[in-house]
């Protein structure tokens, strides 16, 4: 069997002022990077079209380790629509470096449904991630410059600073640092730490940002941390988000590419869904939605982690409103959650998939939630028997939903027709209206008490002594009207990943709640998760190379 890689290289590329074409728009107004990459200025969004338009969520059921095909779903789901008719966008997020040297590996797809050049978006691409970080560490290096500089000092107390530094690479060692060493020329010594860029509010404000203006005033609205007499210390008070913008006036603008059949794809931010909020900018899906009819976009990992945030937050904040969700399932992890050892997932076992259902319906049940419809698409793997297709298809239909097997990494669009039609029918037919979760102006704890029993099915929510210190602060600072972006485990609905299934009635843990006042929502961090990530035993490093002539093997 072919690899990613090779099915890639075996695809001829067009000009991006081609597809650029299919979208009506003008090559003048194309920023090139090369000849398959260029950025859209967004001039180009039309917000009378953004709401004539349609957008379809991906989302998917709890993931085995290594990913249930969402991404691959997305690209071949557009390249099925395009085949019947319907001018379709995909939008994506931009692969990290962590995964990418770690152990899911890129974020481009697969097979036949892919987007390319998928080395180069899987890398450096057009440096996004690099401008976060930089605009993330330069803010680092302001707060320390004004607790070294004792003339223009803000008096910040050097022990509440919350801004860390980020790295995009999975760096277990940087999680826990001191800076400020080497004597009084070294600055001031202090306790601190590197959270993976993903991760970063910097990314978080980039993919809520409407535009420039509001990207520079989220900036200046970031919380650093507190002076001495106990005020809050933003990072305007360091005049910072003048640079920081400047920074980022490229990153801000999407990154237009194509799909492996030659369709438009739209790339842009890339914060993870178990740690930050999970999907793409919101200016990256207006812009799609501005250039086609129907826009088929991702949200990470499971219903209650992505697609959650994707409606309770990118959806509230923007005013955008998908029209349908699209639920991944997959025969491996329906095993899986019935209790099949991860090394058994392609041995036939109907006992361990009809176990594993109550995974499925618990994430189709979340998408009621939202008074959303959705199809599920099952996407299939050779392993797959047809008796357990025909399982899974039939319990769907009990629930009254409409289930699709779609071949998209065998066969691309061609295995992604029957799925695009039934998700076309199910949009023109539905009358259903989308609708948030909660109310931003709940309080705090309401807000993560609903996500934690509506969406996991968590019987309740206890706080860790810091965690209600942190409750304390947020009340105190007036920031009770923002958003919750819960970082929990993307293998369990509970914060326990070695609850799999659909656990009931359990405890979720809040140890501590981080404050993200640019971008306007608080992350509650439950269980064990952490915001820098180690890399595995065998990373995925150790299987990338390149030869003499520039050619990479061992990227998927």
């Amino acid at each position: 069997m072919s690899t990613d890689i090779e099915i890639a290289r075996e695809a001829t590329l067009k000009p991006i002022v081609e597809i650029a074409s299919q979208l009506s728009i003008p090559e003048t107004q194309l920023e090139y990077f090369g000849r398959f990459k260029a950025k859209l200025p967004l001039s180009l969004i039309d917000e009378e079209k953004v709401a004539a338009s349609n957008l379809i969520l991906v989302s998917a059921i709890s993931p085995t380790p290594p990913g249930e095909g969402k991404t691959t779903m997305s690209i071949g789901l557009t390249q099925g629509m395009n085949r019947i008719g319907k001018q379709t966008t995909v939008v994506l997020r931009e692969p990290s470096l962590g995964p990418v040297f770690g152990i899911k590996g890129g974020a481009t797809g697969g097979g036949h449904s892919q987007v390319l050049p998928m080395e180069d978006i899987n890398l450096h691409f057009t440096g996004d991630f690099a401008a976060i970080e930089k605009a993330h560490n330069l803010l680092a290096a302001l707060i320390d410059n004004n607790l070294q500089d004792r003339k223009r000092s803000l008096n910040i107390d050097g022990r509440t600073v919350v801004w860390k530094r980020v790295f995009d690479v999975n760096d277990r060692a940087l999680r826990n640092v001191v800076v400020g060493l080497g004597g009084t020329s070294g600055g001031v010594p202090r306790e601190t730490g590197f959270d993976i860029t993903a991760a970063s509010e910097i990314m978080a404000i980039l993919c809520l940002s409407n535009d420039l203006s509001d990207l520079k005033q989220r900036l200046g609205n970031i919380f650093i941390g507190m002076t001495r007499d106990r005020k809050p210390v933003f990072a305007r008070d360091l005049k910072a988000q003048g640079a920081m913008a400047a920074l980022l006036k490229d990153a801000i603008k999407p990154n237009l590419v194509q799909t492996i059949e030659g369709t438009p794809a739209i790339i842009h931010g890339g914060p993870f869904a178990n740690i930050a909020q999970g999907t793409n900018t919101v200016i990256a899906t207006r812009m799609g939605l501005s250039l086609s009819d129907y826009v088929v976009t991702e949200a990470g990992f499971g219903s209650d982690l992505g697609a959650e945030k994707f409606c309770d937050i990118k959806c509230a904040s923007s005013g955008l409103a998908p029209k349908l969700m699209v639920m991944v399932a997959t025969i491996r992890a329906l095993k899986y959650h019935g209790g099949a050892d991860l090394k058994e997932l392609t041995t036939p076992d109907t006992d361990a998939l009809r176990k594993g259902l109550v995974n499925l319906e618990k994430h189709l049940e979340n998408t009621r939630l939202y008074n959303l419809d959705a199809v599920v698409g099952i996407n299939r793997f050779t392993s797959d028997s047809d008796e357990e297709l025909a399982i899974v298809k039939a319990r769907c239909e009990e629930l009254g939903f409409d289930a699709v097997v779609a071949n998209v990494w065998g066969e691309g669009g061609a295995g992604a027709e029957e799925l695009a039609h039934a998700v076309v029918a199910k949009i023109e037919s539905t009358e259903k209206t989308f609708s948030p979760l909660y109310d931003w102006n709940q309080p705090i704890e309401d807000k993560i008490e609903t996500v934690c029993t509506k969406v996991y099915g968590a019987g309740s929510v206890e706080y860790t002594s810091q965690a209600k210190k942190d409750l304390r602060k947020i009340k105190k600072l007036g920031f009770e009207d923002f958003a919750v972006c819960i970082a929990k485990t993307q293998k369990s609905f509970s914060d326990d990943p070695s609850k799999l299934g659909r656990p009931q009635g359990f405890e979720i843990t809040v140890r501590e709640i981080e404050i993200n006042a640019g971008a306007k929502f608080v992350v509650p961090i439950t269980g064990e998760m952490l915001r820098m990530p180690g890399l595995p035993s065998i990373p995925s490093s150790e299987h990338i190379d390149i030869s003499d002539d520039g050619t990479i093997t061992g990227l998927s």
